[in-house]
C-alpha cells in the first residue's frame, strides 16, 4: 500500500476513535486523567495538554496519578497545579464520571490506583500508543502503535473533535512528542510526528525553552547518580549486549527519583556494536524493573512479553519478581537466545 494512502487511512481511523472519546467527554462533567507509575514526558505532556483543552470546554478536570509528576516537568504543571490531585487520588477517582487513561492500556500499570478505578464502573477512555497484554474497564479507545507518542494521538483527538489547542496545551504536547522520540532521534520519528510537532510550533511553542527545561536543567544529584550507574556497565561484544545496573539505594543516596534514570539505557545502547541494551533497577515492591532498547531489527517487545511486560519493537520493559541476580540471569539468558536466533 502506498505510504500516502496508508497514512490517510491511519488518520481516518484515529479520527473515528477520537469522535467516540469526544462523545464521552461531552456527556461528562468531572473527568479524571491518569497514567502509569513514574510518568514520563509523553504521559505528563499528554495529561497536562488535556487539562488545558478540557477545562476550556467547561469540564472539571483533575490529574490523579499513582506517583507524583517528575520535577523536570514542573514548568508544564505550574499553570495547572491546582488540578493535580495525585496526593488524594483515590478521592478524586470516587468523584469522577469519566476516566481518561493515558499512555497505557493496562490497569496493572496504575499501581495502587488500579483497583479503585476498576471498582468504580465508570466509562474509561484510553489513549495509548503501546501494545499491551492488559485491560481496562470498558470505554472508547484511541489506540495506535504506529503513533510516535500518546501526545500525537491527543493532538489528533483535539483536531478531530474541533477542540482548540492553545499555546500552553501545544507546549505540553510538544514535550510529549519530543520526549518519546528522543528529541526526534529515535526510529519512531515519523513524518507524521514531525508534522504534528511543526503544527505545535506554529501555535507558539518555544523549542529552545522546552529543551532547556526538559534536558538541560539537571540537579547535581542526577549527574552523580548517572555516574554511579554508568560505572556498572557490562558489555558482551560477542553477543552485542550492553547492560547497566542501578545499585540498591543509589537513587535515594543521591536525592533523586526514578525520573533521574531517564535516558541512561540509551547510553548503554550507544556502545559500539550493541544490538540490545538493558537497564536493571530495583523497585520498592521487591521486583526488578528492566528497561530494554535495541538497535536495528531486534524486537525487544517480544523479550519484554516473555516476562509479562510490553512496549515497542525498539523500546520496551517489564517488572519481574525476584532478586537482582535472579532476574539478570533469566533476562540476559533470554536476550542471548534472542540475539542468537536473530543471527541464525
Amino acid at each position: 500500500m502506498p505510504t500516502r494512502l496508508r497514512t490517510e487511512r491511519v488518520v481516518a481511523a484515529r479520527a473515528r476513535a477520537a469522535r467516540e472519546i469526544a462523545a464521552a467527554v461531552q456527556a461528562a462533567r468531572r473527568i479524571v486523567l491518569t497514567t502509569h507509575v513514574n510518568a514520563d514526558g509523553d504521559a505528563v505532556g499528554s495529561e497536562i495538554a488535556l487539562v488545558h483543552i478540557l477545562t476550556a470546554l467547561g469540564r472539571h478536570v483533575a490529574i490523579a496519578n499513582p506517583t507524583p509528576i517528575p520535577a523536570r516537568y514542573a514548568f508544564l504543571l505550574d499553570p495547572v497545579r491546582d488540578r493535580d490531585r495525585t496526593g488524594d487520588a483515590v478521592k478524586a477517582i470516587r468523584a469522577a464520571d469519566l476516566f481518561m487513561v493515558i499512555d497505557i492500556a493496562d490497569v496493572g500499570r496504575l499501581g495502587h490506583l488500579g483497583a479503585p478505578l476498576a471498582r468504580r464502573g465508570v466509562v474509561t477512555a484510553c489513549i495509548d500508543h503501546h501494545t499491551s497484554l492488559g485491560a481496562l474497564p470498558p470505554g472508547p479507545r484511541l489506540l495506535d502503535a504506529s503513533a510516535a507518542a500518546s501526545g500525537e494521538l491527543v493532538y489528533d483527538l483535539a483536531v478531530a473533535a474541533g477542540w482548540s489547542i492553545g499555546a500552553e496545551a501545544a507546549q505540553a504536547l510538544y514535550v510529549a512528542v519530543l520526549s518519546d522520540t528522543g528529541g526526534f532521534r529515535f526510529a519512531n520519528t515519523s513524518p507524521r510526528a514531525l508534522r504534528v510537532a511543526a503544527s505545535l510550533l506554529d501555535r507558539g511553542v518555544n523549542a529552545e525553552r522546552v529543551y532547556e527545561s526538559v534536558y538541560a536543567t539537571a540537579p547535581v544529584g542526577r549527574l552523580r547518580l548517572a555516574a554511579e550507574v554508568l560505572d556498572t556497565l557490562v558489555v558482551e561484544p560477542g553477543k552485542g549486549i550492553s547492560w547497566l545496573t542501578v545499585p540498591a539505594g543509589a537513587v535515594e543516596r543521591h536525592g533523586g527519583t526514578p525520573d533521574d534514570l531517564d535516558g541512561l539505557v540509551e547510553m548503554a545502547r550507544s556502545v559500539q556494536g550493541t544490538r540490545l541494551a538493558l537497564l536493571f533497577r530495583p523497585l520498592a515492591s521487591g521486583s526488578i524493573k528492566v528497561s530494554l532498547r535495541s538497535v536495528g531489527d531486534v524486537d525487544v517487545s517480544a523479550l519484554a512479553r516473555e516476562f509479562g511486560g510490553g512496549g515497542h519493537a525498539k523500546a520496551a520493559g517489564a517488572s519481574i519478581a525476584g532478586t537482582m541476580d535472579e532476574v539478570q540471569r533469566a533476562v540476559l539468558a533470554a536476550a542471548r537466545r534472542l540475539l542468537g536466533d536473530r543471527a541464525a
